[in-house]
């Protein structure tokens, strides 16, 4: 409809013809023609008209066929009486489930409340906020990267940085989560507190700041134990006293069951795994073959292994330095004990509907499906419950001891706070250790699964280049397993499961890899010619396999490339030299400049690689003062990462005669610069 051919401009005059006087001025033909072009036109006009007059009924159909998610909060809020909105910026999902957990208390506290996904809903819509009477926004926002906003609160976070909005009216509260061990701790929620400050914004509560490299979840408790009072006073409302359990979902056991409709494991379509469509992301990961799976270390009492994952014919591309994240599995034995203790039927079909219907988020994972699956897949069964869940579980206790320390566990009392801190976290005790050393303790395993948080994907710095292998991502992994105080044995959920995952299994399979590539800021520099220094113990050498990589590629394309040198460290030679052989191959073919290798427990005193970049420090000093060289630090965040910022503090001050305050300024502004890049983890 409305499709009509380009019409030509007429002309009324007809052929360009010289006039005659004698004759009259227009032919009988000159009549006809113009009386066709005439009617010709007027028909056009009048079967345009009637085209356009259609129209209107076409569109009314439209919004029938495109039905869109509501994209305003304040409408919503609106629609459905609420007066506060909790925000979240997460990337492994604990911001999330603080922010549920808040929006979940908020009725206890006389307010009522929803969470929000800022990625969700148009956050210039944040004056508004002002329409509604007695209103809060919180914002429970983690920090990423070195600095930076998580990949959902990155929009918001631009918004801020680029508008002047008049916030005045808006009550706002915000809880940081961050970590002590990096650089920029709980940078996004410092900023967001300022910035909604500066805009106007009325602080009803201080900012919080939770620090993972200590205890989190009591930095929160905490937080919201001083939080909520102050809440109640501003507004002037008061606490229900009501502690009882709040649902927020409804089990729904379906009695007619289709398995087709059934998820199995399902991040986010259906049957996706079955029939892949590209692009591959969180929502809907590739399934990888693995096409290698080899141990590195020769000895020792650690497993450390090098994977490669076959991305043919994903269209997956990736660079030197990005991550890739993995959807683990949890133990098979775990999910079989927790339905024992139980007494559950796991492979009953289930769905868990959230009993807000206006809620964006229907499921807490992926619904119907059964509790095997949720428990297989979806739920995070591996590390300590968070005090929310104990305090829940409470009542399912039939010992009244029982009940009373779970719930005072779930206290700010100072005696609450250590007993959860000995009995949960310094003894590692999963839910599973809980169900097993409180014998009293029965819940529904319905409202178990609704409690649990998510199982998280994992992250790994790729151990390749995608120009020399593009239809490879290499994984560097240590398998992670101590004993606890309990007496029982933790295995890491991920590195455990990829360890198990041998290339062909019995039944001739080849086994697989839910996965998708996370990009990076840690990039090699633009020019070649730029020297590179590269700091990397133990796992922490995984992106520089791939830096090495691509610069011999560089190199065989007859570029012109820089001094690249390598700090390794392991314990010792002969144990955990990892990927000796290529180092060593890449070291005389002329694309390694220096290998350094420091191996802390071969000799009496231990020496780590900071003692080795000590040793060159006027050959160090040189590349970064003079040669523009970039640097790269890779693993450890708490000790090596520190260790190594504070050892190029002392070459600046030794070598480059600065102070220790122009040193500290001077490696700064080459992190501004992007020639001080990290890579860490804690």
């Amino acid at each position: 409809l409305g499709l009509l051919p380009n019409r030509a401009v007429f002309s009324p005059e007809g052929p360009d013809v010289a006039p005659v006087e004698e004759e009259p001025l227009f032919t009988n033909l000159d009549i006809f023609l113009f009386s066709l072009i005439v009617g010709l036109l007027i028909y056009w006009f009048l079967s345009r008209k009637k085209t356009e007059e259609t129209i209107p009924e076409f569109k009314r159909l439209t919004p029938v066929v495109t039905l869109q998610r509501e994209t305003s909060f304040i409408e919503k809020m609106k629609k459905t009486n609420r007066n506060m909105v909790v925000f979240y910026g997460s990337q492994t999902g604990t911001a999330e489930e603080f922010c549920g957990r808040l929006s979940k208390d908020a009725q206890r506290y006389g307010m009522r409340g929803m969470s929000a996904d800022p990625e969700e809903y148009d956050m210039s819509e944040l004056p508004r906020l002002a329409e509604i009477d007695n209103s809060l926004a919180v914002f429970c926002m983690a920090t990423y990267g070195e600095g930076d906003p998580t990949d959902n609160a990155q929009d918001f976070y631009d918004w801020m940085q680029e508008n002047d909005e008049d916030l005045k009216g808006v009550n706002f509260a915000v809880f940081g989560l961050g970590n002590k061990t990096y650089e920029h701790f709980n940078a996004m929620g410092k900023y967001t507190d300022k910035r909604l400050e500066e805009l106007g914004g009325k602080r009803i509560y201080d900012l919080g700041m939770g620090d993972d490299d200590g205890n989190l979840e009591e930095d929160f408790v905490s937080w919201k134990e001083q939080f909520w009072p102050a809440v109640c006073e501003h507004f002037g409302v008061e606490a229900t006293g009501d502690d009882t359990s709040i649902r927020q979902y409804e089990l729904v056991v379906p009695t007619d069951i289709n398995m087709n409709k059934v998820y199995t494991g399902e991040m986010g379509r259906l049957k996706s795994f079955e029939t892949q469509k590209p692009p591959f992301d969180a929502k809907n990961p590739y399934l990888a073959t693995v096409a290698v799976n080899r141990q590195l270390n020769q000895s020792g009492d650690r497993h450390l292994m090098h994977i490669e994952l076959d991305i043919s014919g994903s269209k997956i591309r990736y660079d030197s330095g990005d991550h890739v994240a993995v959807y683990p599995v949890n133990d098979v034995s775990i999910v079989n004990r927790i339905g024992q203790i139980l007494d559950a039927d796991l492979d009953t079909v289930i769905s868990l509907n959230n009993l807000d219907e206006e809620s964006n988020k229907k499921h807490p994972f992926p619904c119907p499906t059964t509790y095997r699956t949720a428990l297989t897949h979806y739920l995070d069964i591996t590390n300590p419950p968070r005090t929310n869940v104990l305090f829940e579980l409470a009542q399912y206790a039939t010992d009244p001891k029982d009940q009373d320390t779970l719930r005072k566990m779930a206290s700010a009392s100072p005696e609450g706070k250590g007993l959860y801190q000995s009995w949960v976290l310094d003894a590692q005790r999963n839910i599973l250790a809980v169900l097993e050393d409180m014998p009293s303790l029965h819940p529904t395993i319905d409202h178990l699964c609704e409690l649990l948080p998510r199982l998280q994907a994992r992250y790994y710095s790729i151990a390749s280049s995608g120009k020399v292998y593009p239809t490879m991502v290499s994984i560097c992994a240590v398998v992670v397993e101590f004993q606890t105080s309990t007496g029982r044995t933790f295995n890491g959920v991920a590195t455990n499961w990829l360890k198990n995952k041998v290339v062909v299994t019995d039944n001739g399979h080849k086994a697989t890899v839910p996965m998708y590539v996370r990009k990076s800021q840690f990039r090699l520099p633009f020019k070649a010619s730029n020297p590179v220094v590269m700091i990397g113990p133990g796992t922490g050498i995984a992106p520089f396999m791939g830096f090495l990589q691509e610069r011999g590629w560089m190199k065989e394309q007859g570029k012109d490339v820089g001094e690249t040198i390598l700090y390794f460290g392991c314990r010792r030679r002969n144990e955990d030299f990892l990927y000796q052989q290529e180092l060593e191959e890449f070291e005389k073919a002329g694309v390694l400049t220096q290998l350094n290798v420091a191996f802390s427990r071969d000799q009496e005193g231990k020496v780590y690689v900071q003692h080795l970049l000590k040793k060159n420090k006027e050959h160090l000093w040189k590349l970064i003062h003079t040669d523009n060289a970039h640097l790269y630090i890779c693993g450890d965040a708490r000790n090596m990462a520190r260790d190594v910022q504070n050892t190029f503090y002392d070459i600046a001050e030794e070598v480059g005669g600065l102070t220790h305050t122009q040193a500290v300024a001077y490696i700064k502004k080459l992190m501004t610069k992007g020639r001080y890049s990290l890579d860490v983890w804690s």
